[in-house]
């Protein structure tokens, strides 16, 4: 018999040593290194720069429907949202891909130290033969390319790819939400920095005159022209009107930060305001039947509709739970080399039919079934518990519209009254008739009757907004990172209250017949 040489093969010893050092290698870069400041700040300067990227800049006194479409085209939570609806579409396309059968190849190679040798028995005598034979290739290659469908793994990718599908329309609906909430906070940002830039100067000299009138009660009281009760009086009157004048301005200095951070606009530079109408909104709804409204919200409210896709993902689960339960029928063909010299056929190609069956779904199969229809009552449940809770909101909203809206009429009468009273002041003053006090009082007065007036006309448009969220109506515009944004402004202009979209809604309403 042949001696044996028990020394592995070079090729094969060198594969060795190159697969420790990788290794060692993977281990010793297991634990990631912290991140250093200048990581963080090189980082977040990149960040800022994406932020700004493709931004235009605001150049003209911006209007509200501008703001609105500046929101839309970059927001950036507005465009964390597209990314979701984004990743769950091409997560779609990857369990499209789960469905198809199988098709692998493999290559892989042998080697040994010394020979493969084998004996034989004598079936007569039961004596085992003297001779060894070798068959096998001390090193050999192998390869093979082969194809696989499984009947069951189909069903289970076709049911998972129905329900990507329906997480691809709750992605939508989510972004619906979003941009309902968006133009929302967009519009009650505008009026507010709208508000601001209308009251600054005024809010700035009056307290102006409060601190003149301040020091000129100081200096009487310290020379006791007066009765220093009357002066402490005067000056606590006073006092009182410059806190709420500087409550007021610091409320103003915020809303251009708001409405900079909604439309991605500069934190450090002030926002011109176009100069709008405060003009009132639609009274068509007041006559809309709360009926016919209820109808729309049932169909289109975002909230709504997403709670009816997790249904259907609940329902597909049930399915998917019970295809477990049957056997499994797997198909393979392939195509198989083999260097192996000691071989007369090195190459073959081979078909194979297997069904298999794991008995313990027997056991885990009904309590999977049992804990998808859970899972599909469940969803039932919630799908109904929206529907009572936006059908509570559209009743709710709905008030809150009709009382804005009351609050913003009166709200313009008490302006217009308190304009006026200043206005009489302003010339008692001039010949003497009254004091700086009262010019500060009334002053203060009609700057707090304007914006209040401003607050109602916000609340009155977020009222509006949750109307038509909670109706599921939104403006009808096209792709905002196709469109350009003077485009997008034309599409969202005409497009943001309620008569605008009532044309569409009217479309949406059940037909009753005559």
């Amino acid at each position: 018999m042949a001696t044996h040489n028990n020394k592995l093969p070079p090729a094969l010893r060198t594969g060795l040593i190159v697969s420790a050092v990788l290794g060692l290698t993977a281990c010793a870069q297991l634990i990631p290194p912290a991140m250093t400041d200048a990581d963080v700040v090189s980082t977040s300067l990149a960040d800022r720069s994406a932020m700004t990227r493709d931004v235009e800049p605001i150049v003209t006194p911006l209007r509200l429907e501008e703001a609105m479409a500046r929101a839309l085209k970059y927001n950036l939570d507005r465009r964390a949202k597209l990314m979701e609806e984004a990743v769950a579409l091409r997560q779609l396309d990857v369990t499209r891909y789960d469905m198809l059968p199988t098709l692998a190849a493999r290559l892989s190679a042998q080697s040994r130290s010394n020979d493969r040798i084998s004996q034989s028995l004598d079936p007569e005598t039961g004596d085992i033969s003297s001779n060894g034979f070798i068959s096998q290739d001390r090193s050999h290659h192998m390869s093979d390319l082969g194809v696989t469908a499984s009947l069951l793994d189909f069903g289970v990718g076709y049911y998972n790819a129905r329900q990507q599908t329906n997480r691809v329309y709750i992605a939508a609906e989510k972004r619906r939400r979003a941009m309902h909430l968006l133009m929302q906070d967009v519009r009650i940002a505008y009026w507010r920095a709208a508000s601001a830039q209308k009251l600054r100067d005024d809010v700035s000299s009056t307290i102006r005159v409060a601190e003149e009138a301040l020091a000129d009660s100081r200096k009487l009281e310290q020379e006791r022209t007066r009765n220093p009760v009357d002066a402490l009086r005067y000056q606590r009157q006073l006092l009182e009107n410059l806190r709420l004048l500087e409550s007021i301005n610091q409320e103003l200095l915020s809303a251009q930060v708001d409405l900079a951070s909604l439309i991605n606009a500069p934190l450090n530079q002030p926002i011109p305001i176009a100069e709008s109408a405060l003009a009132d909104t639609a009274t068509r709804v007041v006559s809309v039947p709360v009926e016919e409204l209820e109808a729309v919200a049932l169909r289109q409210n975002a909230d709504l509709r997403e709670q009816h896709y997790n249904a259907r993902v609940a329902q597909e689960e049930t399915r998917k739970a019970m295809l477990r339960m049957f056997p499994n029928l797997s198909f393979n063909y392939g195509f198989n080399y083999d260097s192996d010299k000691y071989l007369i056929n090195n190459s073959w190609r081979e078909a194979g039919l297997q069904l298999s069956f794991n008995f313990m779904n027997l056991l885990t199969g009904p309590a999977q079934v049992k804990l998808a229809e859970a899972g599909v009552k469940l969803a039932d449940q919630r799908r109904m518990a929206t529907q009572m809770a936006v059908l509570t909101q559209l009743h709710l909203v709905r008030l809150q519209f009709l009382n804005a809206r009351s609050q913003f009429a009166r709200a313009v009468e008490v302006h217009e009254t308190d304009r006026r009273i200043s206005e009489l002041m302003r010339t008692r003053e001039a010949v003497q008739a009254s004091s700086k006090l009262e010019r500060v009082s009334n002053d203060t007065a009609a700057i707090l009757s304007l914006l209040r007036r401003y607050q109602a006309l916000a609340q009155v448009q977020a009222a509006e907004n949750r109307l038509l969220a909670q109706l599921g109506l939104e403006p009808r515009i096209g792709s905002t990172d196709e469109l350009s944004l003077q485009a997008l402004t034309e599409q969202i202009k005409g497009q943001t209250g309620f008569d605008p979209l009532w044309l569409r809604m009217s479309n949406d309403l059940p037909r009753t017949a005559p």
